[in-house]
């Protein structure tokens, strides 16, 4: 006759299967990845005017920035003004994309309508000036 022994409770925890538990763990961390946003920025600091009719812009767009010496950067590097045009042009091969300038307060109207106009000119569906939102 056979005779089972009792099982104790040392033995019982030593059989917890983890390796669902670290699969749910993987496909957690690819879900967040595939799902962030990740938002592009110009790589560069101004001191945006404030407005009181501000609204939120779309989120795939070309962010330039305009600098009180007159400075055009995109992606934390100077284009220039002439510069615009064939960036703008670049990136919307596959689609027109909107232009978001953000402009110091101090920065010339003049330089500021000339990189409007070479936008405009690479392309971009419309042009829009980054503001701060006003209380």
């Amino acid at each position: 006759m056979r005779f089972r022994r009792p099982l104790t409770e040392v033995e019982e925890l030593s059989e917890i299967n983890i390796s669902p538990l670290i699969d749910m763990v993987f496909i957690l961390l690819i879900f967040f990845i595939v799902t962030t946003t990740f938002v592009e920025e110009t790589g560069i600091e101004v001191d945006k005017p404030q407005a009181a009719s501000a609204a939120v812009l779309d989120k795939n767009s070309i962010l330039l920035a305009i600098t009180a010496q007159g400075q055009v950067v995109y992606g934390g590097q100077e284009v220039g003004v002439g510069g615009v045009r064939p960036l703008v042009r670049r990136l919307s091969e596959s689609e027109p994309l909107p232009v978001i300038l953000q402009v110091d307060q101090a920065a010339a109207a003049g330089i500021v309508i000339r990189v409007l106009d070479e936008a405009k000119l690479g392309g971009a569906k419309n042009v829009s000036v980054a503001t701060e939102q006003g209380t």
